[in-house]
């Protein structure tokens, strides 16, 4: 039992000597590294309720906006392929096809603005 405990408070010396050799002078207490806590806030956003549904589609105007999720090509053909697909089976149907101003993270006011006044829906699209 004996032995033990000297080969442990030796392995301890040796440590904190080791620590100490490497160690540059004047360590202070400070963090060398900051964690992210990955964890959800315990705090949601506050939820709004969907829009109503529109009784029809017929003689409205619905915008199709590619917010470039992946790029600026990463979507647009799907929303262009919906584009043409309204024009075939659903011509009273007008339809109005947008790409965001930036990218994904930036927002767009104008457009918001531009669907809110002349809109009846809109589909927000991301592809790849």
């Amino acid at each position: 039992m004996k032995r033990s405990y000297r080969s442990s408070a030796l392995l301890i010396a040796f440590a904190a000597s080791a620590f100490t050799a490497y160690a540059p002078d004047g360590i202070t207490a400070e963090p060398k590294i900051t964690v992210m806590n990955p964890a959800m806030p315990s705090k949601l956003a506050k939820r709004q309720a969907l829009s109503e549904r529109l009784d029809t589609l017929e003689g409205k105007t619905i915008y199709l906006v590619d917010i470039q999720w992946g790029g600026p090509e990463g979507g647009y053909s799907v929303l262009e392929e919906m584009q043409a697909w309204f024009k075939e089976n659903m011509p009273s149907v007008k339809t109005e096809l947008r790409r965001t101003k930036d990218n994904m993270f930036s927002d767009d006011p104008a457009l918001w603005k531009e669907i809110d006044e002349k809109g009846d829906a809109a589909i927000v699209g991301i592809a790849q």
